[in-house]
């Protein structure tokens, strides 16, 4: 992530959206479980308000400086943070009730890579298990947003058929102006 991406991921006006707007939207309806896994919480003003929803969090950033400077923070909480590749996660097949993917999915760098961490995220899911999240529609200022960094942003018309190809079902995809969101489910 690049230095004013993530100046404006740690900003208080991005802490504020996602708490009054963002996770609610994401996950209204949706009852998380018990163990929850959050793939890619950058700075994590994401994990800031998940983590006051569910019993326990695990939290995989993929950046080690980020990763350190969150665990740090969150130390003593109910958030485990680890630094760990979502496409090869270092979890128990079944392990979690949810995972949630908070505007990140674009800043894996493939098709590919984006659809292998979503089947990692399908085995590391018990039977009756959630995927909820959200990711930006591609615009020119996101494009500009993310000069020299990773951004391949997500289709949301192809976002059910690749949920279903990871193992996942009754997958619901939803477009609200310049985000989407999508949840699915672990047959059971």
């Amino acid at each position: 992530m690049n230095e004013a991406h993530l100046r404006i991921c740690a900003s208080p006006e991005w802490a504020a959206f996602v708490q009054a707007e963002l996770l609610p939207w994401v996950l209204r309806e949706q009852d998380l479980g018990d163990e929850v896994l959050e793939v890619g919480p950058g700075p994590g003003l994401t994990t800031d308000v998940l983590r006051r929803q569910v019993a326990r969090l695990t939290a995989v950033e993929i950046d080690e400086r980020l990763a350190r400077s969150l665990a740090g923070r969150l130390a003593g909480t109910n958030v485990t943070v680890l630094h760990a590749d979502a496409t090869a996660l270092p979890f128990e097949a079944g392990q979690f009730s949810a995972a949630t993917l908070f505007t990140m999915l674009h800043h894996v760098p493939s098709t590919a890579l984006q659809d292998r961490m979503l089947a990692e995220l399908r085995r590391v899911l018990r039977p009756g298990g959630i995927l909820a999240g959200t990711d930006g529609v591609e615009t020119a200022a996101r494009r500009d947003l993310h000069v020299d960094d990773d951004y391949l942003p997500v289709d949301p018309a192809t976002m059910a058929d690749r949920l279903a190809a990871a193992g996942f079902a009754g997958a619901r995809v939803e477009v609200q102006e310049d985000r989407f969101r999508f949840v699915a489910s672990v047959p059971g």
